[in-house]
């Protein structure tokens, strides 16, 4: 069995909700073909070409099947997150999200699960949507972003959500989104190959030094990208607890390192040495096989190098990072999918 917890899917038609909203920001799909179709903001700017994986069900699980996936975790694509619309709003905007979702996984429900989508610039919005996921949908969590534009995964405005997740038993998947300094590093793809890595280990940091993981120690909470920038960083990162407890001591009273128990991350380090290191801090029950689908930086092999090019890890250990962790995480048994 190998479950990816790390993948995107789009509705093939999205509303046009600038029109049903009297304001743009949101994303469109034009030029559809039978294979690819093109995202844009509803101000006409472009955002990417996506092939037709990002929809068609046929199509993703004929790549499953090449992959040898048993099971995918499905979460929208993080543009989708509309965190900067009025939160009423993307609560709509949500719901058809989620929605959706749970109409593509009534059709395989062998071969997906949902996490939703929540308006979480109103937390108690975004913990209404998730008992909607949970218990009207059936989906074992949700898929958040690394911020909330000026806010942080540790500000205390998402205490209500995360009150709720705990309560409800809900994983949630953090998402790298909006990347920080894109502005001013438009060249190269750097936004995606610097930006996003730091903002995975922007939203540890937060909710590690927010003290987030004492406040509600029950949250299942896995970062995706392997953590982004946290783990290569972890000594600096201890370092500057250890040096101003001033400034990074205000809520814990532990180095960061000790917190590597306390959270999942993902496999897609692309990289089996880096892979190595985390497996080495965090060990295989912390991490998670994912891939991100399907999309050009993900791991187009999906599990190949934990499979083939990792030798020192043992049949248990490859079995853990397959399915296991995946299983412990989303809180279901291996019999759930027959």
């Amino acid at each position: 069995m190998k479950i990816d917890i790390h993948n995107h899917i789009l509705p093939k038609k999205i509303p046009a909700f600038a029109e049903k909203f009297g304001y743009g920001g949101f994303i469109t799909l034009k030029n559809m073909t039978e294979n690819t179709a093109q995202m844009y903001l509803d101000d006409g700017t472009f955002f990417r070409e996506i092939e037709k994986n990002c929809w068609d069900l046929e199509q993703r699980i004929i790549d499953q099947d090449k992959n040898n996936i048993s099971v995918q975790v499905l979460s929208t694509v993080p543009v989708m997150f509309n965190y900067w619309a009025k939160p009423e709003d993307n609560q709509q905007v949500s719901r058809f999200v989620n929605e959706d979702m749970a109409d593509v996984i009534s059709m395989y429900p062998k071969r997906f699960i949902g996490l939703g989508t929540v308006p979480l610039q109103d937390p108690t919005l975004a913990a209404e949507e998730l008992n909607f996921c949970i218990k009207e949908l059936g989906f074992p969590g949700v898929q958040i972003g690394s911020h909330i534009g000026k806010v942080n995964l540790d500000d205390s405005s998402l205490y209500p959500f995360y009150e709720e997740a705990e309560k409800l038993d809900a994983s949630i998947l953090v998402h790298p989104w909006d990347m920080m300094g894109k502005e001013t590093m438009e060249k190269y793809w750097l936004p995606w190959l610097v930006g996003m890595p730091a903002e995975v280990s922007r939203a540890i940091c937060s909710m590690i030094f927010g003290g987030i993981f004492d406040k509600f120690p029950k949250l299942k909470v896995l970062f995706a990208h392997s953590g982004g920038s946290f783990l290569g960083t972890l000594g600096r990162i201890d370092h500057g607890f250890r040096s101003r407890p001033d400034l990074c001591g205000i809520n814990i009273l532990d180095a960061p390192s000790k917190y590597l128990d306390k959270f999942y991350i993902d496999s897609i380090t692309h990289d089996p040495k880096a892979l190595n290191y985390a497996i080495k801090l965090m060990g295989v029950n912390r991490i998670a096989l994912g891939s991100d689908y399907p999309f050009p930086l993900g791991e187009l092999d999906t599990g190949k190098m934990i499979e083939q090019e990792m030798p020192e890890l043992s049949d248990s250990d490859r079995k853990r990072l397959a399915y296991g962790t995946a299983l412990e995480w989303l809180g279901i048994k291996e019999d759930y999918f027959g």
